[in-house]
C-alpha cells in the first residue's frame, strides 16, 4: 500500500498564506492546460483547490483527489455545498473513479510523496486507466540539486510574514538527505501567534527525488506514453540549468 500523507490541520490552516507567496511559477502552466481542455479534468493532489477553485470558477468540469482530509476540509470551505461531489478524499494509486478525464494534472510534486517503485507504477498506471484515449497526463518534480544533496538544508526561514492582519508567522525547514535511497527527511517547523502566545508544531515527513532517466524508465515500465520532458514552466529545454522537470503524458 502507498504511504498516506495526512497534512496536519496547522499546514492545511496556513497553505493557502504560504503558498501563494512562494510558489507562483507553475500556475500559468497548469491554468493554461486547464483553460484549453473542453472535456473533464482530475487534479491529483487538488489540496486546498490552489488550481481548482478558479479552475471552477472559469468554466472548467474540474473534479480533485488528496490524501489528506485536512487539505480538502480546507477546500470544502470554499465551494458552495452543491460542488462538494467534485473532491474527494482518497489514494490516487487506488482511486477507482466512475469518470474518465481528458486532462489528469499532479502539480506541486505530488509524485515525490510515492515513495516505493512498486506503488508509482501503481499510480502511472491508474492514471493511464482514468485517462479517454486522447487523454493528457501532466505533472512536475523538481530536478535535484546537486549541493542540497550533499549538505542538506538546515534551519532555513522559508516564510517569515502574517497568516491574518497583526498575527506573523514563521515557517523554518531543514532537509536531510538519503542519498542512496533518494530520499530526503524533512522537517517543517511552524511558529504563530495566537490568543496572545506563540504556539510552535513540527511536522516530519519523506520526498522521493528522481532523476531523468528513472523518470523515462518508470513510464516506459508503465502503460503510459511519455510525450515530453521540459526543463521549465514555458517549455524549455531541459539541461545543466533546470530546476524542474515537466513531464507530459498520454495513451
Amino acid at each position: 500500500m502507498a504511504v498516506i500523507y495526512e497534512y496536519p490541520d496547522y499546514f492545511a490552516r496556513f497553505y493557502d498564506v504560504l503558498y501563494q507567496e512562494i510558489r507562483t511559477s507553475d500556475i500559468e502552466f497548469f491554468m493554461d492546460k486547464i483553460r484549453g481542455t473542453k472535456g473533464k479534468i482530475l487534479e491529483i493532489g487538488v489540496g486546498t483547490g490552489r488550481f481548482f477553485v478558479d479552475a471552477l470558477k472559469g468554466g472548467a468540469d474540474i473534479y480533485g483527489i488528496d490524501v489528506s482530509a485536512n487539505m480538502i476540509d480546507v477546500l470544502k470551505k470554499k465551494l458552495d455545498t452543491s460542488q462538494h461531489h467534485r473532491i474527494s478524499v482518497g489514494n490516487a494509486c487506488h482511486m477507482n473513479l466512475t469518470k474518465k478525464f481528458d486532462l489528469i494534472i499532479a502539480p506541486f510534486r505530488v509524485f515525490s510523496h510515492i515513495i516505493e517503485v512498486d506503488n508509482q507504477l501503481l499510480f502511472l498506471n491508474n492514471v493511464f486507466n482514468h485517462l479517454t484515449e486522447s487523454g493528457l497526463f501532466l505533472f512536475d518534480l523538481f530536478v535535484p540539486n546537486p549541493k542540497l544533496l550533499h549538505e542538506g538544508m538546515k534551519n532555513t526561514v522559508d516564510f517569515d510574514g502574517e497568516y491574518e492582519k497583526g498575527k506573523k508567522l514563521r515557517r523554518i525547514s531543514s532537509s536531510v538527505p538519503d542519498i542512496v535511497n533518494q530520499l530526503l527527511h524533512i522537517t517543517m517547523r511552524f511558529e504563530w501567534e495566537e490568543k496572545n502566545e506563540v504556539k510552535n508544531k513540527e511536522w516530519k515527513f519523506k520526498m522521493r527525488f528522481y532523476f531523468r532517466y528513472e523518470l523515462e524508465h518508470l513510464i516506459q515500465l508503465s502503460k503510459l506514453q511519455l510525450i515530453s520532458i521540459y526543463g521549465d514552466y514555458e517549455g524549455g529545454k531541459l539541461d545543466k540549468d533546470s530546476k524542474e522537470f515537466v513531464i507530459i503524458c498520454g495513451k
